[in-house]
């Protein structure tokens, strides 16, 4: 049966309205051209491998809206020019693109709502960035930001809702005036210094407070509590010190607390075992004392559990099983850790430092005796028996001598 007209029509309908789509500006297809993405085919219905674009339908040409750059050549070079050709995006992402930086056209920096840098841009000034005053969005990752504090990039964004500042060498300290409807911080991996401004504790949309691996100091503000949508909290490898807050009680829904590798001490709150939510804790590395709080039924719902690294920290053995792999002492009768057992001969696989096997169940810390030799009622037995013989044969010897 030969296929009606209508059919036909209905199978080309597609390409027909692809067709009639208005065409790209041909500016923007020359700034393009200029970033080594082929316009032979429509770039809007037909990106190529590494790059995305998305257009508007605006008459009598379409214009880009987002851009996404991706594993570009060394030789490409992003111009003013092109830049300013593009001023009509809204969204710009540059992963993996080492091109040196340019300054942005008043025009894109007004545009831009999103502007991504992963591993993208030699350096890059905090002054050009502060231009972007109408982003939500911004993400700087594995590039150097050419300024003297964060608020030399934030000050005039006024409406940001993410916000990631890892890896770029950012000295200086936490702004004082933050925006506050954001959801989303990473200042994670810089060189930060100071304490945590009242500024950040008042983020009251907070999800997720990255400040791992800075120079922060000072303890840990017990307005920390007042971030009560936050699901993820990571304060490591900083030089915070004092007890852990116990107003993190207050937060609900935290899944995700990592204050590992920094100068805490005190004991463990009791609170933290009551915390449903929680499927990440990390303690480790700080200098927190006493016995650990949990009990193997919070334990088993973490996915992650780490308290190792602190000396003065011990778990109950009649409350936890040695096999949970704490990396602690178990506790002593007054409730201080085992002293370690001297190392043994062990294959480089073992990495278990405290082996319960090793101690006597009373708990006073003494190392039991390991004994391969024979059974000692055995041998007792033996002994009593010579010690019999030996009697009878001196006996019968003395009552010869004496006839």
């Amino acid at each position: 049966m030969k296929p009606s007209l209508l059919t036909i029509l209905l199978f080309l309908l597609p390409t027909i309205t692809i067709s009639l789509s208005p065409p790209l500006d041909p500016k923007q297809v020359k700034a393009l051209e200029s970033l080594d993405i082929p316009t032979s085919k429509d770039p809007c219905s037909q990106p190529s491998f590494h790059n995305a674009t998305i257009c508007d339908t605006s008459t009598p040409f379409r214009h880009l809206t987002a851009l996404q750059l991706s594993n570009c050549s060394t030789h490409l070079t992003l111009s003013f020019a092109a830049l300013k050709s593009l001023s009509t995006l809204r969204t710009l992402h540059l992963l993996n693109c080492p091109v040196t930086p340019t300054r942005f056209p008043p025009q894109l920096a007004t545009s831009l709502r999103s502007f991504t840098s992963i591993n993208s841009l030699r350096n890059i000034s905090g002054v050009s960035l502060s231009r972007l005053a109408n982003l939500t969005d911004l993400t700087l990752s594995n590039v150097t930001i050419k300024a003297s504090a964060p608020y030399v990039v934030l000050s005039h964004m006024t409406n940001l809702k993410t916000l990631t500042i890892s890896r770029t060498n950012l000295a200086g300290s936490l702004p004082k005036h933050i925006h506050s409807d954001l959801t989303y911080v990473d200042f994670s991996c810089n060189n930060l210094k100071g304490n945590i401004p009242p500024s950040i504790t008042m983020l009251d949309s907070l999800q997720l407070l990255n400040l791992s691996s800075n120079g922060l100091k000072g303890e840990i503000p017990s307005s920390i509590g007042d971030l009560i949508s936050l699901k993820t909290l990571s304060l490591a490898s900083n030089s915070f010190s004092g007890s852990v807050p116990d107003s993190l009680s207050a937060i609900p829904g935290l899944v995700h607390l990592d204050l590992s590798s920094n100068h805490l001490s005190g004991t463990i709150p009791t609170f933290i075992s009551e915390m449903r939510s929680l499927k990440h804790l990390n303690l480790a590395n700080n200098n927190l004392r006493g016995v650990v709080p949990f009990n193997s039924t919070f334990i088993e719902k973490l996915q992650v559990l780490k308290v190792g690294g602190n000396g003065n920290l011990c778990y109950n053995r009649s409350v936890l099983s040695s096999k949970l792999k704490l990396e602690i002492a178990p506790c002593d009768k007054f409730g201080m850790p085992v002293a370690a057992p001297p190392s043994k001969p062990s294959s480089a696989g073992d990495g278990d430092d405290y082996d319960e096997s090793d101690y006597d169940d009373d708990g006073d810390g003494h190392k039991k005796e390991h004994h391969h030799g024979p059974n000692k009622v055995v041998l007792g037995v033996a002994i009593a028996l010579s010690s019999i013989v030996f009697l009878i044969v001196f006996l019968i010897l003395c009552s010869k001598c004496c006839r």
